[in-house]
């Protein structure tokens, strides 16, 4: 089968609560997969440790003798006390991020038909990410107008024919279990996603996988995660994304306790966008 396959991964959690046997299992099992890239979408630590963003940092290499490797910030991973607010600046939020993983918090990747932009929805305590719950706190992320904009410069010269994939933390379709949205003000981040030109969204944040479509006009991977924290009690997982040229498939590859392995589940397909004038796509028609 042709295509260009991407593993994506989210919210390791290096730290008390990783599950090693799933996170060396994942190895082995992308290994056998040869993708194309490997995405992984926040939340590699914890309580954003050094010692596990070291881990976490080691996991990584070891993906990258696999393929290649984006990795964006999560929640998690923001040292958020520090300036909260930002009334101390932003760049102590990601200081130890930065420290482990390079300067660069929205990561790109270009590998051939598809151009790969990370983009930052983990901003720690700001006016943006503010709902009136405050259990949102520090939780809850928020994806700027400025962060969008800088999504459609980036996608503005990617070929028509090459597929446009966004990547960030927050969930940005609804947990089925959890009924929860990643982001703040969600609504007009989904609006902006869609104008910035993006093709596919991968992220993260709910601990529970899934699919679907953004305003019915992007195709949505959220992977679970590979640490103890799995929503409801279910198998941990990660997905794996198939871009063709007429379609998207998202399939999940869960583990398997009794077999000590992943093995593929559900598989969901969904009709590639067609490109339309300018950077948006539209679904194609019937």
């Amino acid at each position: 089968m042709s295509g260009v396959l991407l593993a994506h991964l989210s919210d390791l959690h290096f730290g008390e609560v990783a599950d090693l046997q799933v996170l060396e299992g994942a190895v082995t099992a992308i290994a056998a997969l040869r993708p194309a890239a490997v995405v992984v979408s926040g939340d590699l630590t914890l309580r954003a440790r050094h010692g596990e963003f070291q881990a976490a940092h080691l996991y990584l290499d070891r993906l990258k003798a696999i393929a290649p490797v984006l990795a964006v910030p999560g929640n998690h991973d923001v040292q958020w006390w520090r300036s909260p607010f930002h009334l101390l600046g932003t760049s102590v939020l990601h200081r130890k991020h930065r420290r482990w993983f390079g300067q660069d918090l929205t990561p790109g990747l270009i590998i051939p038909g598809v151009h790969i932009a990370g983009a930052l929805s983990a901003n720690g305590i700001a006016l943006g990410s503010l709902t009136f719950n405050p259990n949102d706190m520090a939780v809850k992320g928020n994806l700027p107008r400025s962060e969008t904009k800088r999504l459609t410069r980036v996608f503005q010269g990617t070929p028509q024919h090459e597929y446009r994939v966004a990547v960030l933390h927050h969930n940005v379709l609804r947990g089925n279990l959890s009924q929860r949205m990643g982001l703040s003000h969600w609504r007009s981040a989904g609006r902006r996603l869609v104008a910035c030109g993006a093709d596919v969204v991968l992220c993260g944040h709910d601990h529970e996988e899934g699919t679907g479509l953004l305003e019915n006009r992007i195709v949505v991977s959220t992977a679970s995660t590979l640490s103890t924290r799995v929503r409801g009690e279910r198998p941990a997982s990660f997905n794996v994304v198939r871009l063709l040229p007429d379609r998207v498939e998202v399939g999940f590859q869960r583990w398997d306790k009794s077999a000590s392995r992943f093995l593929s589940s559900d598989l969901n397909v969904f009709a590639r966008p067609a490109a339309e004038s300018g950077s948006a796509r539209v679904p194609a028609q019937p």
